[in-house]
């Protein structure tokens, strides 16, 4: 056992509880050390829950707009305060490396900022009418209540991106957190109870995804539902929620395509997919997987990436040496990629470097990997990998990478390196994806709208696009 993460206890109605057995075991997946166990909810918290934020949406949508943003920057005040412990939270439960944990936690405090902005920001519309003397006025209105459903690869981070526009357009909150991470959510909840945000207006209700998940997201009390995780999950999700047509905003998985062409500065690509593998062991939805090269520089690039990467070290991101990449979410995603590598190698891709599994004490690594020659037999090609593992391929063309590029279910990040305006436009013009980044790592600004399309998702997150899909509209048409 470890003092680094504190008791975890659910939150609901303004008070910390158990009341429940802790169950659910959670590790430190750098060491295999437990860190705990968290209590699984059932049935009857779900609706002491969704009872709590009810009770206090009309009262919590009343104040003005701007109240609720203060809210938010007495939150972000005291998350800037606690930044080096909260990280250490975060690092010690999701096992990134500490300064990318830092940079989680910082970040988390600026969002809650910068939705804070928005409640001055928050807009309606006047429509011409068709009569004489009369007015149409679009308002914008709070969803209601709002399950908020958590991922473990940034578990401050995702927090804040559902709480802070949820609750400054006047929705209530029901959390759950992931079962891998729920330390950095229980936490999150004592800064809720510190700042005295009214009881009920946000809730944090702990259990696995079959249990308090599927009964929150069905309760008929929920007014939408905004979930981060698998597209299996999601689709899942979807069906649950059907029952009673509640809204769904689903941020899901992807296979981000790269493209590099032979006019690109191919040091900088390099360094940018280095980057997009390494940050967080590659465990982002928007982490690019495949990477098509111009065949005029295929050697050389393939060479210099498989290089790069190779370089990048790992282990346990709160040892003594420090590390640039730090372990897998569990053992369960050493083996599922182990695999998807094990079957790509006996189909004939080229392993340019790593592809095997880290063996570091209990940890849960993999070694950073390059793999080539992959064909359309390979379960790589098809699934989201999910880690530190890239897959690259020449083409003729920009035309033939654009192609292979659209050629899978998933839509939500993709980018190309080239010095050619012309080429990088034709690119994101063509490119059937939520995201495209030109010249640069694939990592989402908060001003901007993270969305995906086809399998990656419905709806998205961040900006003002992101608020928005937190409320609803009203027409009024008055005629006098």
């Amino acid at each position: 056992m470890t003092n680094i993460v504190p008791e975890f206890k659910h939150f609901v109605a303004g008070s910390f509880a158990s009341g429940y057995a802790d169950s659910i075991k959670v590790y430190n997946p750098a060491n295999g050390v437990l860190l705990g166990a968290i209590p699984d909810g059932d049935e009857n918290l779900v609706n002491d829950a969704v009872a709590a934020a009810r009770a206090a949406q009309d009262g919590w949508a009343a104040r003005p707009a701007n109240e609720r943003g203060q809210y938010l920057r007495r939150m972000a005040k005291i998350v800037r305060e606690n930044t080096s412990r909260l990280a250490r939270v975060v690092a010690t439960e999701q096992g990134k490396v500490l300064s990318l944990a830092e940079m989680e936690v910082f970040m988390a405090a600026e969002y809650l900022d910068y939705m804070a902005e928005w409640a001055r920001r928050i807009e309606g519309e006047i429509i011409s009418s068709d009569r004489a003397r009369e007015n149409i006025f679009l308002f914008r209105r709070p969803m209601g209540v709002v399950a908020a459903i958590l991922p473990w690869n940034f578990p401050f981070f995702m927090i804040v991106r559902k709480a802070a526009p949820a609750l400054v357009t006047g929705n209530t909150v029901v959390m759950k957190p992931s079962e891998e991470t729920p330390y950095s959510a229980y936490e999150f909840a004592k800064i809720a109870a510190q700042v005295e945000l009214p009881t009920g207006v946000f809730n944090l209700v702990g259990g696995l995804g079959q249990s308090v998940g599927q009964a929150l997201v069905g309760h008929p009390g929920i007014d939408m539902v905004s979930f981060t995780g698998s597209s299996a999950a999601g689709s899942a999700i979807m069906a649950n929620a059907a029952r009673n047509i509640t809204k769904v905003n689903l941020e899901l998985g992807g296979k981000a395509p790269s493209i590099v062409l032979a006019d690109a500065n191919i040091d900088l690509a390099v360094t940018m997919l280095k980057v997009s593998k390494s940050i967080n062991s590659g465990q982002a939805c928007n982490s690019t997987e495949r990477v098509f090269v111009e065949r005029a520089i295929y050697a050389e690039f393939s060479d210099k990436l498989a290089a790069a990467v190779a370089s990048i070290s790992f282990g346990d991101p709160l040892g003594a040496t420090p590390v640039d990449m730090g372990p897998l979410i569990n053992r369960a995603s050493v083996e599922r990629i182990g695999q998807l590598v094990d079957d790509a190698r006996a189909n004939g891709a080229e392993i340019l470097t790593g592809g095997s599994r880290g063996e570091i004490g209990d940890g849960c690594y993999f070694r950073p990997t390059v793999i080539a020659n992959t064909n359309a037999n390979m379960q790589i090609l098809k699934r989201e990998i999910f880690g530190p593992v890239i897959l690259v391929e020449p083409v003729d063309d920009l035309d033939e990478a654009i192609k292979l590029a659209n050629a899978n279910e998933y839509g939500l990040s993709s980018s190309i390196f080239t010095s050619n305006l012309g080429s990088a436009m034709h690119a994101v013009n063509s490119l059937k994806y939520g995201e495209t980044y030109v010249n640069r790592e694939n990592f989402e600004t908060i001003q901007g709208f993270h969305a995906g399309v086809r399998r990656s998702g419905i709806g998205g997150t961040d900006g003002k696009h992101g608020l928005y899909e937190y409320m609803h509209t009203q027409v009024a048409y008055i005629q006098n």
